[in-house]
């Protein structure tokens, strides 16, 4: 039997100004971008050491590539700023700098991913209180206060919510198992094309 050796993936982290402008002055205007994106594949291939030069190994986040593209096809910037991270044979690349609109725009999403994730944590809970609304049931009849009473109506609802939740997400995915809605013509078709 051969003996599996643990090994430890290295984690390299650095930062480059790759420049865009040379390797641009070759191809068409409308190839420039396209171009651009290529050169920061190829020079990173070259300075983060991929023994086989395979350009998919790169993976460039997608505020680097709305960087680059940022001015149309015809005019990418002329050199970019970006933090290469290499984790065994894959290289992420992170925008360093990028331009304002663009963080306006990923602050906006990292503000949409918080109140999913939020959402998600409260359906959770909800789901969970349901669940334990369902189990326990009341062995020893006993006079209720009004807490006992107002948590048993919160349960209750939760219990509802949560019931309603799944009856959707089941119609959802009948929906899309049958096929969906089919389309029904406007009005009859005529009988000499019907043949």
């Amino acid at each position: 039997m051969a003996k599996k050796t643990e090994t430890k993936i290295e984690k390299i982290e650095r930062e480059y100004v790759i420049p865009l402008r040379e390797k641009g002055r070759s191809v068409p205007r409308y190839k420039k971008t396209p171009k651009a994106v290529k050169t920061v594949k190829e020079f990173l291939v070259r300075h983060m050491k991929i023994r086989d030069r395979d350009l998919n190994k790169i993976k460039i986040d997608r505020f680097v590539n709305e960087a680059l593209w940022f001015r149309g096809i015809k005019n990418p910037p002329h050199k970019i700023k970006i933090k290469a991270i290499k984790q065994g044979d894959i290289v992420r690349v992170e925008a360093v700098e990028i331009p304002e609109k663009l963080k306006f725009k990923k602050a906006r999403e990292e503000k949409i991913e918080v109140k999913a994730k939020d959402l998600l944590e409260k359906r959770k809970s909800m789901m969970q209180k349901a669940k334990e609304g369902f189990q326990q049931k009341p062995t020893e009849q006993h006079i209720q206060t009004e807490e006992e009473k107002q948590e048993e109506k919160e349960k209750a609802k939760a219990g509802a919510e949560a019931g309603e939740m799944m009856k959707k997400a089941a119609a959802k995915t009948a929906k899309h198992q049958i096929g969906g809605k089919t389309k029904q013509p406007k009005r009859q078709q005529r009988k000499a094309l019907a043949k």
